[in-house]
């Protein structure tokens, strides 16, 4: 027999069963009622027992977010989604986890949250150039980041390096020299970049048209290989961020002429900005956060202020500085903001390059 308490009872037998054992000595219609009321009582209490116990299912599986990346494990992107998810306190859920997605260029990974439950369980994390390159470099694209995704919070923000190597003349230390050089061998004015459509490449299409001069880009598979060929002197330049270009600087393997950034990195703080140097060209790379279209307003606002109270930690900023990053804090609407800006600004330089990406 199952004991159901009783808190209201004017008796104060603490018990159903106590009613129903005074009902049965009353005997007849007065014991038959007793026995429904309990019946009832046992199933009602059995009905919400059994919906605490799905609710409670329900709620545990909402307690897990997952970050989706689109490269492999152990490269730069998942490393400082790590970094987050470590650090990372959600108030609506218990775990927070990295997986990775890799494919198509990353636009895989773009799908997968693209069509993920709106509920804040699922986000996007990402360097900008599949949400603010790719609308304008491929000819048909399965997303538009700004109808099928949410902006949420940036995490990072970076710089690139311009480089020079051996193959040029170690009196070219300036942007302005090596476009002088650059008109003098025109042959051998070319660039090395990570990648066909990435942002260094469009860095380089930048700074050829605000020098005025011709360049060609020769496209790696990496920042390595662009930097081995550099120092080899089979490329006079390279277009890199400034965390795979640092060391080999401090090594004598080349010589930094530039940064791309606003203000000079604190992590290079001798060299000089594209802007210092009179060539307008100002690119700061970021990495950040997305939810699928339709994410409540106010998931998008808990999300977002907990990444942001992560970005402001002095143990995240350390653990960046080790790659070349800088935290970067902004609300939901001003990271839009941020994309928006970015998405146009990067239209006009694609569509001048002519660059058409390969699908």
């Amino acid at each position: 027999m199952l004991l159901f308490a009783n808190n209201n009872d004017p008796q104060g037998s603490g018990s159903t069963l106590a009613a129903y054992e005074r009902g049965e000595r009353k005997g007849g219609d007065a014991a038959m009622q007793n026995r429904r009321r309990l019946l009832t009582h046992m199933l009602a209490a059995a009905g919400a027992a059994s919906f605490g116990r799905t609710a409670a299912r329900a709620e545990d599986a909402k307690r897990l977010v997952r970050f989706i990346v689109g490269f492999p494990a152990g490269g730069g992107t998942d490393v400082l989604a790590r970094l987050v998810a470590e650090r990372v306190r959600v108030p609506f859920a218990s775990s927070v986890i990295v997986e990775n997605r890799p494919g198509a260029a990353a636009r895989a990974s773009v799908d997968y949250v693209k069509n993920a439950e709106p509920d804040g369980s699922t986000l996007l994390f990402t360097p900008d150039f599949p949400i603010t390159l790719y609308p304008h470099s491929f000819r048909s694209l399965s997303y538009d980041p700004l109808r099928d995704l949410v902006p949420v919070a940036p995490a990072a923000k970076s710089m690139l390096s311009y480089s020079v190597g051996p193959a040029v003349p170690a009196n070219v230390t300036t942007l302005a020299a090596f476009v002088k050089w650059c008109r003098d061998n025109p042959k051998s004015a070319n660039y090395a970049t990570t990648a066909a459509g990435g942002t260094p490449h469009f860095v380089g299409v930048m700074f050829a048209n605000a020098a005025g001069i011709p360049m060609t880009p020769v496209h790696y598979r990496g920042g390595a290989p662009a930097l081995q060929d550099l120092i080899g002197g089979h490329v006079p330049a390279s277009i890199n961020p400034i965390s795979e270009s640092m060391a080999q600087a401090q090594s004598g393997g080349l010589r930094i002429l530039a940064v791309t950034g606003e203000k000079r990195s604190r992590f290079l703080p001798d060299v000089p900005t594209m802007k210092e140097q009179g060539f307008d060209v100002v690119v700061e790379p970021w990495l950040g956060f997305f939810a699928p279209a339709r994410t409540p307003a106010e998931t998008v606002r808990t999300l977002g202020a907990a990444i942001s109270d992560v970005a402001r930690s002095a143990d995240y900023a350390e653990s960046l500085a080790k790659f070349g990053n800088e935290p970067a804090v902004q609300t939901s609407e001003a990271f839009t903001a941020t994309v928006r800006s970015d998405l146009e600004r990067w239209g006009s330089v694609v569509k001048a390059s002519g660059f058409v990406a390969v699908e």
